[in-house]
């Protein structure tokens, strides 16, 4: 029986040990009720009438909790809806200063990059040039929070840069990083007033944690059902991710890919345990780093 698979997984039990393992490694989407949330304020941002003051919007949360996942899931399906691509990702260098800030800017939208700018204003042109071309409505800057590890002259700098495209390109900027974030944004009133917030915070241990894990189990091609949802398992599980997904996500594809190689097919307490997991939180002082003293 392959109920508890869903048709795409379930087409992968005849193939060989090294095709489902490979299936099992694949990054996957995930639907849940803040992504959708996430996805559904993006999308009023997309949709919005030209304004004079566009806000922006807030994706913040803890490490590994799937923001950057939200955040390109949304612009990939734009990008198959749409005839013009309104929406691009911007992934932010590390670095203080608008010289990274621009540099990221124009990465982002695959723009030529002179090497060693005389200054710092011929930068922002290139950049006025190519957003005026594109007319973005969204830019989504993923892991906003490297910005903002200079000086507070930077910082502000680069959050005056932000209003200033809002006001005079229409964008809607999107800032995805940790709770540094929304702690830089708030420090001004001003500034605060632009933006709305999906916190992406850790799962609790709940029935959305439940549908969660039923959610996984149904792509993880083994033959036989592992419920993972059922309290016994489904508090190891939790305990040892720290309700963050990307943990959740790594502890059940390599606990699956065990269950294929012992030959046992279904994921059980005794699985999870053997990986010897240890959470998140807890690395810094494992036995493990111990070893390399």
């Amino acid at each position: 029986m392959t109920d508890h698979l869903l048709d795409s997984a379930a087409s992968l039990l005849d193939a060989g040990d090294a095709c489902r393992i490979a299936h099992i490694r694949t990054a996957r989407w995930i639907s849940h009720p803040v992504a959708s949330r996430a996805h559904n304020a993006m999308r009023l941002l997309l949709d919005r009438p030209v304004t004079l003051r566009p806000r922006g919007l807030l994706l913040t949360g803890p490490y590994h909790n799937g923001k950057t996942m939200i955040a390109e899931r949304f612009a990939i399906e734009h990008l198959r809806q749409s005839e013009r691509q309104r929406i691009w990702v911007i992934q932010t260098r590390e670095g203080a200063g608008l010289s990274h800030f621009y540099a990221s800017i124009l990465a982002g939208l695959r723009a030529p990059q002179a090497s060693g700018w005389r200054s710092l204003s011929r930068a922002g042109e290139q950049v006025d040039h190519l957003l005026d071309s594109l007319k973005p409505r969204l830019l989504i800057f993923d892991e906003f929070h490297s910005a903002l590890r200079g000086r507070r002259q930077d910082v502000k700098a680069i959050f005056s840069f932000l209003r200033r495209i809002a006001r005079v390109h229409d964008i809607s900027p999107v800032l995805v990083g940790e709770v540094a974030v929304y702690d830089a944004v708030h420090d001004t009133e001003e500034m605060g007033s632009r933006f709305d917030t999906i916190p992406i915070p850790r799962w609790a241990y709940d029935e959305d944690f439940a549908t969660l894990l039923d959610s996984l189990e149904t792509s993880m091609p083994l033959a036989r059902a592992s419920d993972l949802s059922r309290p016994s398992l489904a508090e190891i599980i939790h305990e040892l991710s720290e309700g963050l997904i990307g943990e959740v996500v790594d502890i059940v594809s390599n606990a699956a890919i065990k269950a294929i190689r012992n030959g046992e097919e279904h994921i059980s307490e005794a699985t999870i345990t053997s990986l010897g997991y240890t959470p998140l939180s807890k690395r810094r002082n494992a036995p493990l780093r111990r070893e390399m003293m």
